[in-house]
């Protein structure tokens, strides 16, 4: 039986929406195949824990757990030594969805589900994801590269962009630092508030239209789509509150027609496949009135809790979650 390491927690604002995806997805990895441990990342310490009788808090305390030897991703001492076989990936934001985690099990030699640590690093950075889809005609809302190392100006960001925009750091997940700007006074406040997520953001045209979502994922060769989520919120755009509060709806399958979904799914595969994806990931949209279909981003650890988006695509599919937990498994074993 091979040993597979759920691994959790990172760095980022989403250490505990990452823990609660481990929780529920780890319920449903098969035990006659797999042997399933939580491992609780948050800086350099790495804890290992039992699947079983565990909650968000005994996971974020780990108390008393061991750690893992990051020389051997292993466990344990002596004869008592655990090897884990392959990495579940769960950690939104970082180290788990930019990279950083997937080039350690690279080198390790470690199979994992998700995307490698090049293709990683490319999407879960807003500004370089963009730039890499500017080749393959995707279209995209008008956007500024700001740095907190270089001077900016407000009103050049206006007249480029527009009012209202989104202002957003270029990494990061869960809506943490992004706002709607409506007006010039309020600019600033924005800025400030990105990059305290971190150096780097956007600002971008706030495209007027009807949010969707739609997530996709590799199994036995075969790229699928799942049926694609309208989101709709009475706050101004989807958010934390709104992802994870239940200040949304989130209605799956979409209210458009045959021929809009099947747009959404089959643009949705064409960039999975165009980037080099591997696993689960989601991509949201912005569908104008006119039916054009703006790419917003690529989530490519999305959230698996109760209440995210992809366990409810996957109810709606008619697909099993046991047996989608296993195809990624499966998956990372066999990557192509």
């Amino acid at each position: 039986m091979k040993n597979i390491a759920v691994i959790c927690g990172g760095d980022s604002s989403e250490r505990e929406v990452s823990v609660n995806s481990t929780l529920n997805v780890i319920k449903y990895v098969d035990r006659l195949k797999y042997c399933p441990y939580i491992v609780f990342i948050q800086g350099t310490d790495w804890f290992v824990m039992p699947a079983e009788n565990q909650d968000a808090r005994t996971v974020m305390e780990h108390q008393g757990a061991p750690t893992v030897d990051k020389n051997t991703f292993s466990f344990g001492s002596g004869n008592g030594l655990t090897a884990f076989d392959a990495a579940l990936i769960m950690i939104h934001g970082t180290p788990g969805e930019n990279g950083l985690l997937q080039g350690y099990l690279e080198m390790q030699k470690v199979p994992f589900t998700s995307c490698s640590s090049f293709v990683s690093a490319i999407t879960f950075d807003k500004h370089s994801c963009k730039r890499f889809l500017d080749f393959a005609g995707v279209k995209m809302a008008d956007d500024i590269f700001i740095s907190k190392n270089r001077p900016y100006s407000l009103r050049e960001i206006i007249r480029q962009v527009g009012l209202p925009m989104f202002v957003k750091p270029t990494v990061g997940g869960s809506s943490f630092g992004v706002t709607k700007v409506k007006e010039e006074k309020d600019l600033q406040a924005a800025i400030d508030k990105a990059f305290s997520e971190c150096g780097t953001i956007l600002a971008e045209e706030a495209v007027s239209g009807r949010e969707m979502t739609c997530g996709v994922f590799m199994s036995h060769g075969k790229i699928t789509a799942l049926p694609v989520t309208e989101i709709v919120t009475d706050r101004e755009f989807f958010d934390y509150e709104a992802k994870y509060l239940g200040e949304s709806q989130e209605i799956c399958p979409a209210r458009i027609s045959p021929a809009l979904s099947a747009r959404i799914q089959n643009l949705t595969e064409q960039i999975y496949s165009y980037m080099g994806c591997r696993g689960i990931v989601r991509m949201d949209y912005i569908v104008t009135p006119e039916e054009e279909i703006y790419f917003l981003e690529t989530n490519t650890v999305p959230g698996m809790t109760e209440m995210s988006l992809v366990p409810k695509m996957l109810r709606v599919a008619g697909i099993d979650t046991k047996e989608f937990v296993t195809s990624m498994i499966e998956e990372a074993f066999n990557p192509r």
